[in-house]
């Protein structure tokens, strides 16, 4: 049954990092490939929002998860959880994105596994 049923289900970062942690949602980080490599969070997988609207979908692992959306300020992700609603998934966004998530502190790496940033 999905938790989020409709609307602009959104969620702050402290949230969405205590859900990570409890792994009970998939991070879904919506952010185009440069701003993948110079930072993201650990965990995350990598699904642009530019795949997703040419018709991609959430990989089959995922598919049934609670799925946790986020970009740089939240507004590709509210964009994408909106279209994976729309196709039946349990989704929901980040507010603040990337940019409320680092000013957290809370972790970004980069590709190499080092520390990264938000671009």
């Amino acid at each position: 049954m999905p938790i989020f049923r409709s609307g602009t289900a959104r969620l702050g970062v402290v949230e969405a990092h205590r859900m990570l942690q409890e792994a009970t949602a998939v991070l879904l980080d919506v952010r185009e490939t440069d701003e993948w490599r110079a930072g993201h969070i650990p965990g995350a997988q990598h699904l642009p929002l530019s795949r997703l609207t040419a018709g991609a979908e959430v990989p089959t692992a995922y598919a049934d998860s609670r799925l946790v959306l986020i970009c740089r300020s939240g507004r590709r992700s509210q964009d994408a959880a909106r279209l994976l609603r729309a196709r039946g998934a349990d989704a929901v966004d980040v507010t603040g994105g990337m940019q409320a998530w680092g000013r957290q502190g809370l972790p970004v790496q980069g590709t190499a596994g080092g520390a990264g940033t938000v671009i």
